[in-house]
């Protein structure tokens, strides 16, 4: 959850032409894979198309990992990796990456976090050495701890207190949805936890999740797997693996009874909703077909939401779509398929949902025709490539497909299923997950239209 650094690249350097296969029109993403002997794994995929290096290091650390009573932890824990250690004193991190045309990146989501960088293929080394300084040991001082407690609450202040519709859509139909606290927290982070945090919390938090043996290395780009495999070596072997504690339990079934949460918002100017419905496991055979049903439904102008919603009963201003905090084959327990729209002061939440329900059932009952299916899934083929193309999305996507997967590989298959998925595959998963009681709902409701409701006088029988 941190914003972007300054310093980029040209945008000509941070993409590559994909180098699709000579059989196929399939691109075949190289991978290899290798772990060392302390339980760091490397992912590297060689692309020589341009002198660019990504690179991203995952850790198994996230927002419902993190300790009881430290809700938000693993994202202050995020910006701590950013302060510097004994041998990079704060600042160095930056001003070597961005001081060679680099940048750099992290972000905390429920089941990791990760760390990444893009550069010329020359800063390679610099690169690895501070991503392994980092996991070594970082400065504990009650300095830089104040300072990124305040850092993280300003961010929540800016990003949710102090913004309309305050991620409600990510946030609080999370809260609702879920019955397990590993799910269901605030994992931004609530003031009084942030502030209870310690120096001996912080260490043993970097003790115990930031070893290697619980992190994942991915390299692409400008690089062998040979060369990405003794670099590796040679800047993380020594560091010692350290026990992980054991995860918790946080699965659970599908909801059984609809939610519906009305919440008022003194910043929004119209009324929104939040739609959400809990997601396969993944690895489901139903996941390629949520995918291809979430795209249906609600990816751009042509989607059945939009143009059902929208443009035909006229109740929308937009409709999108969410996939929790990450995609929908990003994660690695309990997570939602989110429906977010603006809709019309003149209108209510009931219609709205109503006219999803509509939607939704013409799916499961008709299914979808082949000349749409095949447009969705060449969109869907489509942005997994693109998302593919910039090396450090590809090195940062492969780390993660291997730490959640535990196989890179997985990127290749990915492709195939979503092309396997048939009209009646797309039927099953609407009718198991998209149901009113699997759904939470929030209604989104600025103060002033709630003040107006409550002053109308009743309606005459």
């Amino acid at each position: 959850m941190k914003p972007y650094r300054t310093a980029w690249l040209l945008s000509m350097l941070l993409c590559a032409a994909p180098a699709f296969a000579a059989d196929s029109d399939r691109w075949d993403i190289p991978v290899a894979v290798k772990k060392l002997d302390n339980g760091l794994t490397v992912v590297v995929s060689e692309d020589r198309s341009s002198p660019v290096i990504g690179v991203s290091v995952v850790y198994g650390i996230g927002m419902r990992l993190e300790p009881r009573n430290r809700t938000g932890f693993a994202h202050l824990f995020e910006h701590l990796m950013f302060e510097g250690s004994e041998n990079a004193p704060e600042g160095v991190f930056d001003r070597v990456i961005t001081g060679g045309g680099g940048r750099n990146n992290g972000s905390t989501r429920p089941d990791f976090t990760n760390y990444i960088e893009i550069a010329p293929s020359s800063a390679i080394e610099p690169i690895l050495w501070l991503e392994a300084d980092r996991m070594t040991m970082l400065d504990f001082n009650p300095a830089t701890l104040k300072n990124q407690q305040d850092v993280v609450k300003e961010e929540i202040r800016v990003n949710v207190q102090n913004q309309p519709y305050g991620g409600f859509m990510w946030l609080d139909v999370g809260f609702n949805a879920f019955e397990k606290w590993e799910n269901n927290h605030d994992g931004y982070g609530s003031f009084e936890d942030l502030e209870s945090a310690t120096l001996d919390d912080v260490k043993a938090f970097h003790r115990d999740y930031y070893g290697p043996n619980n992190a994942v290395l991915g390299l692409a780009g400008d690089i062998t797997p040979e060369q990405g495999f003794a670099l590796a070596e040679k800047y993380f072997g020594e560091i010692t693996a350290r026990p992980v504690p054991e995860g918790p339990d946080f699965s659970e079934g599908l909801n059984t009874k609809e939610k519906r949460i009305q919440q008022p918002d003194k910043l929004a100017q119209v009324p929104a909703i939040a739609m959400s419905w809990k997601m396969p496991d993944r690895g489901s055979r139903d996941q390629p077909a949520m995918s291809v049903l979430g795209a249906l439904l609600a990816n751009g102008d042509a989607s059945r939401l939009y143009q059902g919603l929208v443009k035909g009963r006229e109740l929308a201003l937009n409709v999108d779509s969410l996939y929790g905090l990450t995609s929908e084959w990003e994660y690695n327990g309990p997570t939602l398929f989110t429906v977010f729209a603006l809709y019309k002061p003149t209108t209510d939440a009931d219609a709205v949902v109503a006219a999803v329900d509509e939607e939704v059932a013409k799916i499961v009952a008709e299914g979808v025709d082949n000349a749409t299916l095949a447009r969705i899934k060449t969109q869907l083929l489509a942005d997994w490539y693109n998302g593919m193309e910039s090396f450090v999305s590809r090195a940062d996507n492969l780390a993660k497909l291997q730490l959640l997967w535990g196989d890179a590989n997985v990127a290749n298959e990915i492709p195939g299923w979503i092309d396997a998925v048939s009209s009646q595959d797309v039927q099953r998963a609407a009718s198991t997950y998209l149901t009113a009681a699997n759904r939470t709902v929030i209604d989104r409701v600025p103060e002033a239209m709630l003040a107006a409701r409550d002053a109308a006088p009743p309606a005459n029988d």
